[in-house]
């Protein structure tokens, strides 16, 4: 193929050479000789179809094609808790995933919080605290089910870095997401995911254990417009156990444009209260 490139390539050359300095016809036959140097894409195998680990809280087990880039970005995303007298809130703005696909079934991952403000008032006091936020990398492997089958399974290791700003955790942390994706039917898919993380424990400067399951049903209600709804559990030591529940709606300006808005709401008092949260996916 690379030969027959250059070969055209030499073979164009010589017929400007030869023809007369016509801009226009050189114009009007320029897309013909592109369409000659490139007879492999009538035939080429047609790119998988985008999957995005947001806006839920579950994680797709498909991986981003090798040689692509895919941007996951979150405009805003608000939480809020209340409890016992005392209110919590954050606020984490242009939150990026930056994912490059690098082999058939395998994409690396960059999360950055770019900007995230963190507030805590209790009895008339306050404070607020503002900063970048730490740095998680991500490899995801698709072990089946990327091009072909109704299930798809992935494993996903990570590492958070941290950047010792004023919302930083100030420790590295880590894990394993396990994202299980069922399609059951042209409309409908199931996802489910479970997670155990090595989390650092700020009250004994060590590390915890942390487990998180889920499960995300997602329907398509037009070819544009979908609908998820999400039930989450966070199991930890020495805390409670959380339950929260997320709802969204996703809608794709184009096959590798697509805009997103959702709401999680506490289920128990352990959970957060409510959150909200909009952003975009891409892919190039």
């Amino acid at each position: 193929m690379l030969a027959q490139a250059k070969l055209l390539l030499a073979h164009q050359s010589g017929l400007m050479f030869l023809a007369q300095p016509n801009i226009l016809m050189r114009a009007h036959l320029l897309p013909i000789f592109l369409l000659l140097a490139c007879p492999a894409l009538p035939g080429a195998e047609p790119l998988r179809e985008m999957s995005t680990d947001r806006p839920d809280t579950t994680e797709s087990a498909y991986s981003v094609p090798a040689g692509m880039i895919q941007l996951e970005m979150s405009f805003f995303d608000y939480s809020r808790d209340a409890n016992q007298g005392t209110a919590s809130d954050q606020w984490i703005y242009g939150q990026i995933n930056i994912k490059m696909g690098l082999t058939p079934s395998s994409d690396l991952q960059m999360i950055v919080n770019s900007h995230a403000v963190a507030g805590e008032s209790e009895r008339g006091d306050s404070t607020r605290t503002s900063g970048f936020g730490d740095i998680t990398v991500r490899l995801k492997e698709n072990l089946w089910g990327n091009d072909s089958g109704t299930t798809a399974l992935a494993v996903m290791p990570y590492v958070t870095i941290p950047t010792h700003t004023h919302v930083s955790d100030e420790a590295w942390a880590g894990g394993l997401i396990v994202p299980l994706a069922i399609t059951l039917s042209d409309r409908v898919s199931l996802g489910l995911m479970a997670e155990v993380d090595l989390a650092p424990d700020a009250d004994t400067t060590g590390y915890d254990l942390e487990w998180l399951h889920s499960a995300t049903l997602g329907i398509s209600l037009t070819e544009k417009l979908g609908l998820y709804v999400e039930v989450v559990g966070i199991a930890e030591q020495d805390v409670d156990c959380q339950a929260l529940f997320d709802a969204g709606l996703t809608y794709a300006v184009t096959d590798s444009l697509i805009f997103d808005a959702g709401v999680r709401l506490g289920m128990n008092r352990a959970a957060p209260d409510v959150g909200v949260f909009t952003g975009m996916s891409s892919r190039f």
